[in-house]
């Protein structure tokens, strides 16, 4: 299964574990692509040992550093450390910070990728149907493998089969040339899509995003392989995106994510964070939604929403069984202390990799 651009058979996942002299213990989680594991080891392993885990700003100092580090390392660390300092406190993340605005969120269901021998006429309507069956009213699509027009007649059979009332997404994934996308978002405000996500190629410059988020009225939503705030600073002050998307797990974390998301809010732009991996970044992006207020202070006002995995993942079901309860296309936001999370490490032993 895959994306526009790319087929793969693995979901990789690098989940970092940190313990207290006192038994504690915290769990974060990032990519594990490029240096990142190398990173945590060699370097900012050796920084955090024998360090108080409740002194936030000395060590989001320090692993930082002096030019704005790994965003994936600090990532792990970030989402870790917060876990640790909730256990250590009775505080859920979101406490840390004042206290939720909401308990529950709402969720769309990122299905319907492009699978080898499934024709995507008949599959993405009738995946769309069941996620609907299941509770879910906000549903996203791949884009962009087939050709504009074949792709664009997917999406209209996809509208067709959920109709009106549900909200549609698309992620093109960076297959489209900045002409291409512009004729396809404008045929995606025809079927009434809520946003079209990251059709042109990604990179922390991501080239031509401003000039596609002027030409269209749909939404333009990107960001998902932003760093940190510096890397997302310029963008938000060009309006690349309508929609921002920093993702926990790579953007350095809880704190950056939140950051980011007044920084955008400044510029009337929203931030919906990005979330494609496993439980632990369920749990901790669930944690910034509860934080982020709704978009306006209209009584109508859209809400963040939860970037959510609907497809069968039995790595991240079975290392937080417990999972998330769905409700009228909802999820609790965890109460628990840090995460909220109980991880079964069993589970996380059976599914690691050797090194």
């Amino acid at each position: 299964m895959g994306p526009s651009t790319a087929m793969s058979n693995l979901k990789d996942a690098l989940l970092v574990k940190i313990t207290t002299d006192s038994g504690l213990v915290g769990w974060g989680e990032t990519a594990d692509v490029g240096g990142t594991r190398g990173i945590i080891e060699d370097h900012l392993k050796p920084q955090l040992l024998g360090k108080n885990p409740l002194e936030h700003r000395r060590l989001w100092r320090m692993l930082w550093g002096a030019n704005f580090g790994d965003g994936r390392a600090v990532a792990a660390l970030d989402i870790a450390l917060h876990d640790l300092r909730g256990k250590a406190l009775g505080l859920s993340i979101a406490d840390q910070y004042g206290g939720r605005l909401r308990d529950s969120v709402p969720v769309y269901a990122a299905v319907m990728n492009y699978h080898e021998g499934l024709e995507p006429e008949k599959q993405f309507p009738e995946e769309a149907r069941q996620m609907v069956a299941r509770g879910f009213r906000n549903l996203k699509a791949r884009t962009g493998r087939l050709g504009h027009r074949r792709d664009l007649g997917i999406l209209t059979r996809v509208r067709e089969a959920v109709g009106p009332e549900i909200r549609l997404l698309t992620d093109g994934n960076g297959a489209f040339t900045l002409p291409a996308a512009v004729k396809f978002g404008k045929e995606l405000e025809k079927l009434d899509f809520y946003f079209f996500e990251e059709p042109l190629p990604q990179g922390l410059n991501y080239a031509g995003y401003d000039e596609l988020t002027r030409s269209l009225d749909i939404a333009i939503a990107g960001g998902e392989v932003l760093d940190s705030r510096a890397s997302a600073r310029d963008h938000v002050v060009k309006r690349s995106f309508d929609i921002i998307q920093p993702d926990p797990t790579l953007c350095g974390g809880i704190a950056e994510v939140l950051f980011i998301a007044e920084m955008a809010r400044l510029f009337s732009i929203q931030c919906l964070p990005h979330c494609y991996a496993g439980a632990i970044a369920d749990a901790a992006t669930l944690q910034v939604l509860s934080l982020l207020p709704p978009f306006t202070f209209g009584f109508t006002s859209d809400e963040p929403m939860l970037e959510y995995d609907a497809g069968e993942n039995p790595f991240r079901d079975e290392v937080v069984p417990a999972g998330f309860r769905l409700a009228e296309g909802r999820f609790e936001i965890p109460t628990g202390p840090g995460l909220g999370i109980e991880v079964d490490e069993a589970a996380v032993r059976k599914y690691a990799r050797p090194r």
